[in-house]
Formats: structure tokens, C-alpha cells, sequence
């Protein structure tokens, strides 16, 4: 943990800048995403996977444990270890996001210094997160919209078998559901997914994963935003049930009040 590591990353060396977006980006199904293998450096992502905090510690302040997630969160900077404190601020940086915006054709997107919503992720064994959609207007900088996330995977030596891949879902019009899913990503380390949260991307992994015990799924996550037309829309994800929740009262319940925002912190256990 003494170590002194210097934040290096993938855009230094334009890999990003090199990808055209039109062939790339905006060709994914069923909605715009890229998977970035590689993603930092090699040195930098192990050290991001050394110094990951561990389940138990007292960093999460967001804990979620209900049907239709198993998770814990973090995104206030003064709890971050250094290393991660320098990453957020480089991801943030302008010209980390001129990138994005080259990578996605996506001009004039802002970022979001209190990654709400973002910051460092992990899931234990068992861990879930139901197919949903994510919300639209931000809760706090209401003329912004959300429209791309970049998460980056840290799981060293996860076994595909275990599970926990991202599932993208398409959209059934009739439903106003997610139909199916057509792609999935699989957490591998230091592997990164852009993808647009605009086009109705029902996103998740909804099936539990059996990773061996004392082991996690570890992520960190940025949002980028873009100005909103209208301060009308999804405030809070919207998820939807399983196959096995589909007559679920309690579950259904659960979605409409984890929808609500003046509810949704009331639904889930929380340590803030």
C-alpha cells in the first residue's frame, strides 16, 4: 500500500482516439456500447486491483440487499484511497473526456464531480442487479441528462464460469419491457464497457453468480451527462422483474418505490 504508483493510462497511448465511433460505438446492439479491453495500463490496473477496498470495510456507504439487488457502493472522494482519488480525477479530466466524445461522436458531454450513482462497486458471491434502465435527469443537476456510463472491471483471475456478466437487453415496444437479451460482457479484468443510456438500454445481471467464497466483483464506474431538454424524466433507475418475479406483488412494489425518488432511499439498507 506504500507504493507510490503514477496513474497511467490506455488514452495516453490513443488507443482510444483511434477508434472510430461509427464503426464501432455506434454499430453496437442492441444499443450504442464498445468494450475497451486493456483498458489502463498494466501496472496501474493492478494496483487499482491490489487496493480495492474489501467487502467488510467501513468505505461502503451504500449498501443494497433487496430482490432485485445485492450490492455496496461508494462515491464520496474523501473516503477513496489515493490511488482511486487520482483515477476518478484523471477520468474526469478534460481531456480524458475529449476522448469519449471522439469515441462516441457525442459532443458537449459533462462530467458529474459527485459521481452519483458511480464511484467503486462490488458485489459478493451471490451478488445480483436486475435488468433496468437507468434514470435519466440527474436528481441534483437537474438540466443534465445521463447519457453514457464507462465502467471498468478490476476482477483479477475471474473465471468465466462464475458468472456476472453484463447483460444488454433490447426493447419490447408493446411492453415498455426488456424483451431479450442479444449481448453480454464478461467482467474480465481490466476490461472497460461505454455504453449509451439514452436509447432505452435495459442493462444488468440478473442471474446470481457462484464466484468461489472470499471472492468479488469488483468495478468502478463514471457517468457522463448531457444537457437536458427538460427537467421531466426518470429521476431513479427503473427496473424490471424476472421470469420468477413476473406475479410478484412484493417485488413489483419494491420496483415502483425504488422508482420513486422521494421513496427509493427507504427500500434499500443504506450506511450513509
Amino acid at each position: 500500500m506504500s507504493k507510490e504508483y503514477t496513474v497511467h493510462t490506455k488514452w495516453d497511448n490513443m488507443i482510444i482516439s483511434d477508434i472510430k465511433y461509427g464503426d464501432t460505438f455506434k454499430q453496437g446492439k442492441p444499443f450504442n456500447h464498445i468494450i475497451i479491453d486493456n483498458f489502463f495500463t498494466e501496472e496501474h490496473a493492478n494496483a487499482l486491483s491490489d487496493n480495492f477496498p474489501n467487502y467488510e470495510d467501513d468505505i461502503w456507504k451504500g449498501y443494497y440487499n433487496n430482490d432485485l439487488e445485492i450490492k455496496k457502493t461508494c462515491h464520496y472522494w474523501s473516503l477513496f484511497p489515493e490511488l482511486y482519488y487520482k483515477t476518478f480525477h484523471a477520468l474526469l479530466e478534460p481531456s480524458f473526456v475529449k476522448r469519449i466524445e471522439e469515441t462516441t461522436g457525442i459532443n458537449g458531454l459533462e462530467v458529474d464531480h459527485g459521481l452519483h450513482g458511480g464511484g467503486l462497486h462490488t458485489h459478493p458471491k451471490g451478488g445480483k442487479l436486475n435488468v433496468h434502465l437507468d434514470y435519466h435527469i440527474h436528481p441534483k443537476l437537474t438540466h443534465l441528462k445521463r447519457n453514457l456510463n464507462l465502467i471498468i472491471y478490476l476482477n483479477k483471475g475471474w473465471e468465466e464460469s462464475w458468472g456476472g456478466h453484463l447483460q444488454l437487453w433490447d426493447h419490447n415496444e408493446e411492453t415498455n419491457q426488456p424483451k431479450s437479451c442479444v449481448s453480454v460482457v464478461e467482467p474480465r479484468f481490466n476490461r472497460a464497457v461505454l455504453f449509451d443510456t439514452t436509447q432505452n438500454s435495459w442493462h444488468g445481471l440478473p442471474d446470481p453468480f457462484n464466484c468461489p467464497d472470499g471472492q468479488m466483483r469488483k468495478s468502478l464506474a463514471v457517468y457522463y451527462l448531457t444537457p437536458a431538454n427538460q427537467e421531466v424524466g426518470r429521476k431513479r433507475a427503473y427496473f424490471a422483474p424476472y421470469k420468477e418475479q413476473a406475479n410478484d406483488e412484493k417485488v413489483l412494489n419494491l420496483i415502483k418505490q425504488r422508482a420513486d425518488n422521494e421513496q427509493a432511499s427507504s427500500v434499500y439498507v443504506t450506511k450513509e
